[in-house]
């Protein structure tokens, strides 16, 4: 079989184009294209299968990849042709066709089932077009300016077939030998016409007059109007804030089937959660932290509804879990310590009642089976932790490193903790089984899940136990200052070794994205501008403020100070720089106290001592031995620093401190010397950095996005690169829109202003709801009031429902592809159902860690359904914005 590949590129001088075949299970091939005219390329191929996935790169005169593609092409040939002329084109990441094509669209057509063409052997043409169309009553056809095409005539256009989701072919004999010109239309099955046709220039094809050869042309990027794409709004509630009547003191898997039946009576197409993933580290509330999971693949047992398990509770049981269940309902906030405890002693005594049952089920020996590669070791850490009472395995006795040989017999009848390693695996079957259960149904309503991918890993899990080679296990992971904290943050995760992973072909990651596709259509990737850099402090410091970015370009040589004109003193700008004045302005009268902890340099200066001179050993000294007036000073003077070092390929290298011009050590430099460092500290921050920054992320991102069917959105607040907007919009990426957190120099975003590729929101999980803000700051609350809201006079002390509606409204009526609000919002428009409590709404402070995640919606979702004029009131809404 002979395959001719045609496709136009403008390359410059020196460089050319490669054709790459992909075969399951087979090296790739390479082709070289050759340059005819036009900027046309061409290649020919003897290729012996009838279907073929490929895709082209550009490389240099040393072939060096220049661009690539990141989306193969994918083409199926008929059986009764041996020739064929493919007319291709380069083909975007960013092309609606690829990041519309995705599980949403797989939900809102659930009844599709895919349409077969028959290419005749008089056929001259096979037309194809990639066009994801989420109307099920909308469909693809062609006109051109040949009669064959039915010379422009809407009457007379060619339907294409939908052969799989988002792909449409048709095959047609087009005798004319003539030049052709055509386009595509949208055509409503419903109203039996072309409501419309593509936007922008004719596309072309050539007429054919080979007889045994069929002319394939393969189209891209059909043009769509921005009202004929995907649109959606949704709700965003952690699954732990679901409250129903059969709920026991936290929202389950169960919850979300009500969830969903809310969300199809308010028109709402899409749920937004928050990780779901096991966070049990010590069964206390800091594992209420859903960011933090012991586990990247087991689900959290507190999701585990009691009542829906493949077996009931023993009979004497009932009446105390139905007193429990009682009395952890009626409370407003998550008891997470009485709720986890509670759900373990019921989960035991079910599982000691029917562990004979249990261990010959076929289906939970089939999903060990399945899931050996995480399960087993994730049993055995469960085991382990409970054990030892702590998930920090370098304390354990025994199994401190992983070795998978000796792990394996936790899983054999005989072994002692055989039940234990067992039970911990029955759960996951379970919580599995209700979650599928839960989004089958939610899919059914046509309404896809959301979930959220955490940047990190907890420091003391399975992954870090398991395979600690792929993390930075001395370095910690957090963000440095913004609105939320001004020493920044300090997540303790540890950070990512992309090198280890890049040379396993980022396996860890695509084994991720498959098991998170069981269960989500979209996902949000936390701070997806860890993909770019991360900020990283060394295990010495305890506080965000003493990170830097990595990886990064640093200062590496004196000689680069001194191109600055900086004259670098070690001692005086990476040492916390004390003086007399900045001792009594950090103690006052406590300054002699303060002297247990730093030595007198007898020259007017201060250096900390060696067995105190980092913020760690300082905070270890203070668990053992409190000094409450004075150890958040003596923290925070640990500080004071200009540089911070760091050791690359053994040698140290520098990187200014952030905010070095608001540190008191800044405060005692000479002018010239403050200028200076301004000028650096600007350099590294702003400038150096950026094209570094881009080719990580191009090195990962695109990976990632090609393993999943998810949508995939990205949460870029905070500082953010100039490169990142450019990556995102590059790969298609969703990018996140919070209106009181602009990345510009602006008080507010403007919803209205947004574009297609964006998810707007009023609030998140991470700030106080609308009602909260409302109250925090009355001038910038005046300045909304006025300004975004268009509003005349004082504004309210109280933000009320009529204003709530008229936000909520703002973010509903604009070009983006998703308006995604927290529960609470949509709650606070109704002044009936509004929390009289608004201060137990707050999901999370990221000022305060580690902070108690326990909000609880008011309502039940049973009663919230009942609430006829309310739901209305939201569908039509929905509808109106369409």
């Amino acid at each position: 079989m002979k395959l001719y590949f045609n496709v136009s590129y403008s390359a410059k001088a020196g460089e050319k184009l490669l054709l790459i075949i992909n075969e399951e299970g087979a090296v790739s091939q390479s082709h070289i294209m050759f340059y005819t005219e036009n900027g046309l390329w061409k290649c020919e191929v003897d290729y012996f299968s009838k279907s073929i996935s490929y895709k082209y790169q550009l490389v240099d005169d040393k072939g060096n990849i220049l661009r690539e593609e990141f989306v193969q092409h994918h083409l199926n040939f008929p059986h009764n042709y041996k020739e064929f002329i493919i007319f291709d084109e380069w083909n975007n990441k960013n092309f609606p066709e690829n990041y519309l094509n995705n599980k949403i669209l797989y939900n809102k057509l659930n009844q599709f089932s895919p349409e077969k063409i028959s290419v005749l052997k008089k056929h001259t043409h096979l037309f194809r077009i990639e066009a994801p169309i989420y109307n099920p009553d909308w469909k693809i056809v062609l006109f051109g300016s040949t009669p064959s095409l039915g010379n422009w005539d809407y009457e007379k256009a060619i339907h294409l077939s939908q052969t799989d989701f988002g792909v449409w072919e048709t095959s047609v004999e087009i005798p004319e030998n003539e030049f052709i010109q055509y386009k595509y239309c949208l055509y409503d099955t419903n109203e039996g016409r072309v409501i419309d046709v593509e936007t922008g220039e004719n596309r072309f094809a050539v007429p054919n007059l080979l007889k045994d050869v069929l002319h394939v042309v393969s189209n891209h990027y059909f043009k769509f109007k921005l009202y004929q794409m995907y649109h959606d709004a949704g709700v965003a509630v952690p699954i732990f804030s679901l409250r129903t009547k059969d709920g026991f003191g936290v929202g389950e898997f169960s919850d979300m089937k009500k969830l969903a039946d809310w969300a199809k009576e308010t028109n709402l197409g899409i749920i937004q959660i928050l990780p779901i993933n096991d966070t049990t580290a010590n069964y206390t509330w800091t594992d209420s932290y859903p960011y933090a999971a012991v586990s990247v693949y087991a689900l959290h047992p507190q999701y585990l509804s009691l009542e829906n398990l493949d077996f009931n509770l023993p009979k004497d049981l009932v009446e105390e879990y139905k007193e429990d269940k009682t009395e952890l309902n009626s409370l407003e906030l998550i008891d997470y310590e009485k709720m986890i405890s509670g759900k373990w002693k019921y989960l035991k005594a079910v599982f000691n009642e029917d562990k004979e049952k249990i261990y010959k089920d076929r289906n939970f020996k089939k999903f060990i089976k399945d899931n050996e590669s995480w399960l087993i070791p994730y049993a055995a850490f469960c085991v382990l932790r409970d054990k030892y009472k702590t998930p920090n395995f370098n304390e354990w006795k025994t199994h401190k490193k992983y070795i998978a040989g000796k792990i394996a017999p936790f899983f054999t009848a005989k072994n002692k903790d055989y039940d234990a390693s067992m039970l911990h695996a029955w759960v996951q079957y379970q919580l599995h089984r209700q979650l599928k259960d839960a989004i089958d149904y939610t899919h059914s309503l046509g309404i896809s899940v959301k979930g959220d991918l955490p940047i990190g890993i907890y420091r003391h899990s399975v992954e870090a136990w398991t395979e600690p080679e792929l993390f930075g296990m001395d370095f910690q992971a957090g963000a440095p200052p913004d609105q939320f904290t001004e020493l920044g943050q300090n997540w303790e995760f540890p950070t990512y070794n992309w090198e280890a992973m890049k040379a396993n072909d980022y396996k860890w990651w695509k084994n991720r994205f498959k098991a998170l596709e069981q269960y989500f259509d979209a996902m949000r990737i936390d701070h997806i501008l860890g993909f770019f850099r991360i900020w990283r402090m060394p295990i010495s410091a305890t506080q965000g403020i003493l990170g830097y970015f990595y990886p990064a370009v640093p200062i590496i040589t004196l000689e680069e100070f001194n191109a600055w004109h900086i004259p670098f003193n070690f001692d005086r700008y990476c040492k916390p720089f004390i003086n007399d004045q900045i001792l009594w302005d950090y103690f006052g009268e406590n300054s002699g106290k303060a002297l247990e902890f730093i030595n007198n340099n007898q020259d007017g200066t201060y250096s900390f001592k060696e067995e105190f001179n980092t913020q760690r050993k300082l905070t270890d000294f203070f668990k053992k031995n409190p000094r409450d007036s004075i150890e958040e000073q003596l923290i925070s003077l640990c500080a004071n620093v200009l540089f911070l070092i760091e050791e690359k390929n053994g040698q140290i290298v520098y990187h200014p401190r952030f905010n070095v011009y608001r540190t008191d050590s800044y405060k005692y430099l000479s002018d010239w010397e403050k200028k200076s460092i301004y000028d650096l500290y600007h350099d590294y921050f702003f400038r150096r950095q950026d094209r570094l920054w881009y080719e990580k992320a191009m090195e990962k991102l695109p990976m990632l996005l090609n393993a999943t069917k998810m949508l995939i959105c990205g949460e870029d607040l905070g500082m953010v690169p100039a490169c990142v907007p450019i990556v995102m919009d590059e790969l298609a990426i969703i990018a996140l829109k919070v209106q009181r957190m602009p990345s510009d120099d602006i008080p507010f975003y403007n919803p209205k202003n947004a574009s297609y590729l964006n998810v707007v929101t009023a609030s998140s999980h991470d700030s106080s709801t609308l009602r909260q803000w409302w109250q925090e700051d009355p001038a910038l609350t005046q300045k909304y009031f006025n300004q975004q809201l268009t509003q005349y006079g004082k504004a309210p002390e109280d933000m009320d429902a009529h204003l709530a509606e008229i936000i909520m409204k703002q973010h509903l009526y604009n070009d983006a592809m998703l308006a995604i609000f927290p529960i609470q919002e949509f709650l606070a428009t109704d002044k009936e159902l509004a929390n009289t409590n608004m201060n137990n709404e707050r999901i999370n402070n990221p000022a305060v860690f580690p902070h108690y995640w326990r909000y609880r919606m008011h309502l039940n979702l049973e009663d919230l359904k009942e609430q006829k004029n309310f739901n209305q009131k939201i569908a039509d809404w929905i509808k109106d914005s369409e």
